[in-house]
C-alpha cells in the first residue's frame, strides 16, 4: 500500500506540464498584446514546463473550426485537464493565472 501511495506523492510533486494555444486574427493591437502577454506570463510563471502555439486564424483559418473560436483573442489550455478558455487580450495577469489554474484565487 505505501509503495503506490508514494508513487502518487511522486506523480504530484511533479511539475505539470503546460500546453497553450492562443488564437489571432492578424497583427491587431489586441493581438500583438496577447501574444506578448501570454509570452510574459509563461516565461515568470511555467519556465520550461509549457509549450505556446500562436495560430493566426487569418493564415490558418481551418484550425478555429474543431476549437468553437467565437472571439479572438482567444487562450486554450489543452493540457492539463480540463481544457479552459481565457478570452481577451490577456492583460489581467491574475485573471489570467486563475483561469488557467496555475494561481489560486485569494
Amino acid at each position: 500500500m505505501k509503495a503506490s501511495s508514494g508513487r502518487a506523492a511522486m506523480a504530484n510533486a511533479l511539475p505539470q506540464r503546460y500546453v497553450l494555444r492562443l488564437y489571432v486574427a492578424g497583427q491587431t493591437p489586441n493581438s500583438l498584446r496577447a501574444i506578448a502577454n501570454i509570452n510574459l506570463i509563461c516565461e515568470e510563471h511555467l519556465k520550461g514546463r509549457y509549450a505556446l502555439e500562436v495560430i493566426d486564424l487569418y493564415q490558418q483559418p481551418k484550425l478555429a473550426q474543431g476549437e468553437q473560436i467565437i472571439a479572438v483573442p482567444t487562450l486554450i489550455r489543452k493540457l492539463p485537464e480540463p481544457l479552459r478558455r481565457i478570452i481577451g487580450d490577456l492583460s489581467d495577469t491574475e485573471r489570467v493565472l486563475v483561469g488557467l489554474d496555475i494561481q489560486r484565487t485569494p
